[in-house]
């Protein structure tokens, strides 16, 4: 059994895509434009959506990562939503039936010349040695060129 304990880790990750603002907002706002990025494709899983303050966001099944299966579990609630601007929401996350961390998340949104500058801050707490900030902050590097990979098409 692993030791018992909290560790809080904050990140902060930019991306500028050739993409408008509303298109990148979108890309978070409308549920099956989310999928084509924010879901594993070798996952199986059900998901639902209610995009709005205070709606709930959830998705659960099985992912495999490093040629093993992982069942996993991920709920939020949207905390702030501002139009083409900023997404404030809480998620906590289980991992093969082991609760493993609670974050807020804050992304914004910003003109630039030719397309979107986002910023997504991330601060978590990873209970009990059961996920690392690192993983996390490198899982939301993949899922952050995913979402370039949609918007940008």
């Amino acid at each position: 059994m692993s030791e018992r304990g909290v560790v809080h880790a904050m990140f902060t990750l930019e991306r500028v895509y050739r993409a408008s603002r509303d298109r990148v907002f979108d890309a978070f706002a409308d549920f099956e434009k989310k999928r084509q990025w924010f879901e594993n494709r070798e996952a199986t899983s059900a998901a639902s959506m209610d995009f709005r303050i205070g709606g709930r966001e959830h998705s659960h099944g099985v992912v495999n990562y490093h040629d093993h299966s992982h069942s996993y579990r991920f709920d939020s609630i949207y905390l702030d939503i501002v139009q083409d601007e900023r997404i404030i929401y809480a998620y906590d996350m289980d991992a093969d039936g082991r609760h493993v961390s609670a974050s807020l998340t804050t992304v914004e949104l910003f003109d630039v010349p030719g397309g979107t500058r986002l910023k997504f801050t991330e601060q978590g707490a990873f209970f009990d040695d059961h996920d690392d900030p690192r993983m996390r902050e490198a899982g939301t590097v993949d899922l952050l060129d995913a979402l370039g990979r949609v918007v940008e098409v």
